[in-house]
């Protein structure tokens, strides 16, 4: 694959071609300047003849669009793949000269040279871009990185195609670069690959597909199921009372198929989770179609647990097998509890504004964005610095005083007001905070 150098590699590589070809020909009978610049900086009262090549735009590839993006582990984001950037070159070759018919014949023969040579070959582009036996301080700054380009040893060869350019495009291209119309030809130049030189992953060969018989010592092979979900597999994770979001300690159910079996682990991942949470089930069904656990707070220790939106599997050894299975992942909320037995709402005497300091439970994040809302009235946490530090709210003066219901949302998620328990659904009488009277 080529560096990020490879565009300006190619531009030098046709530059290199066209200024060769046409001092083998002497097409005008007098030097000419080949050159690679924008055409608004072409002086066009000089006298001596020019051919110059621009680069007006650069499209993705289709070919290789759909060859991937860079991609990362989603544990501790390390790079997985190093695609790579493939791009096609659109050039426009054009011809100045003050003579009569000599921009022509130029043309004439730059589109010839581009003509007998529709694919750059590695020698040619390393002669073009290799300076030896010349001394690198002659040539321009540019210049001298581009035979690290590695142009040549990418995997696809680069192609020049004619391209089909109406009168309206040209118009258009020319009236952007503002300068007057001379005589030109555009071409596609396909296609460059460049690549990024991270370190990335990549995994070692699959010695065997699925179960070893300890007998044979030989692998089972790919197993064909006649069902729908063969593998373990959940559906939902459904917190008590049809509630959105499961608080700790509260008893959260898991439904699916095929989850008989043994050793079962139920994991909880955070992007905040340096490892996933692992908690015991208290409950699997007989016919493998669920199982309940507990967000208890202290697996694997108190506070590890945290508010927001987690990912549920199960990690089991199915009936029947002896090799240990993880299931899909299910999303499951944590709702955080704003514990506002110990919340303190202080009114300051001075400007009237409402401080309110709360130790929400799970613990929150520094990383983690908290908004409370008193009635309607949302106010962001102040900056912290640990968990263990209360999250401190700021309201306006305009704040009255009163009983107010409070919802903590944390990372979108928020705590739950209303109660679910009885025949109809009602605020949370104790989900409440009183603010104190203006002085």
């Amino acid at each position: 694959m080529s560096s990020p150098l490879a565009i300006g590699a190619v531009s030098a590589v046709l530059r290199n071609l066209l200024d060769n070809g046409l001092i083998q020909t002497g097409p005008v009978g007098a030097p000419v300047n080949v050159t690679a610049v924008a055409p608004d900086t072409i002086d066009l009262e000089a006298a001596a003849p020019r051919l110059n090549l621009f680069l007006f735009q650069v499209t993705p590839n289709a070919g290789w669009r759909n060859h991937g993006l860079p991609s990362r582990g989603s544990a501790s984001g390390e790079r997985l793949t190093n695609p790579p950037l493939a791009l096609d070159l659109h050039y426009c070759l054009t011809a100045y000269s003050r003579s009569d018919c000599e921009a022509e014949i130029l043309l004439g023969y730059g589109m010839h040279l581009l003509h007998e040579r529709p694919v750059l070959d590695r020698p040619a582009i390393r002669r073009a871009l290799d300076p030896s036996p010349l001394d690198l301080s002659m040539l321009p700054t540019p210049f001298q990185q581009l035979a690290a380009s590695d142009l040549a040893d990418q995997v696809e060869q680069i192609r020049i195609t004619p391209a089909a350019f109406s009168g309206d495009d040209m118009s258009k291209l020319w009236s952007a670069i503002q300068t007057h119309y001379r005589p030109s030809a555009a071409y596609l130049v396909s296609v460059v690959l460049i690549e990024a030189t991270q370190p990335a992953i990549s995994p070692l060969p699959v010695l065997s597909r699925g179960e070893v018989d300890p007998a044979t010592q030989r692998d089972r092979g790919v197993a064909v199921y006649p069902e729908v979900l063969p593998l373990p597999t959940l559906f939902a994770a459904q917190p008590p009372l049809k509630q959105i979001a499961a608080r700790v300690e509260e008893e959260v159910t898991l439904t699916g198929l095929k989850l008989a079996g043994t050793g079962h682990v139920v994991r909880l991942d955070h992007p905040l989770l340096s490892t996933p949470l692992e908690i015991d089930p208290a409950t699997v069904k007989a016919d493998g179609t669920g199982l309940t656990f507990f967000l208890t707070g202290a697996v694997p220790a108190p506070g590890e647990l945290v508010a927001g939106q987690l990912s549920t599997t199960v990690r089991l050894i199915p009936a029947g097998k002896t090799a240990a299975t993880e299931t899909n992942a299910v999303p499951l909320a944590i709702a955080p509890d704003p514990a506002l037995g110990t919340a303190i709402a202080i009114r300051d005497a001075g400007t009237s504004v409402v401080a309110v300091t709360l130790r929400p439970d799970p613990p929150v994040r520094p990383t983690q964005r908290a908004t409370l809302i008193l009635g309607s009235v949302e106010a962001q946490a102040e900056p912290r610095a640990l968990s263990n530090d209360p999250l401190v709210f700021t309201f306006p003066a305009s704040l009255g005083d009163g009983t107010y219901p409070v919802r903590l949302r944390i990372d979108g998620t928020e705590s739950l007001l209303i109660d679910r328990s009885g025949p109809t659904p009602i605020y949370d009488p104790g989900q409440v905070l009183e603010v104190p009277t203006p002085p």
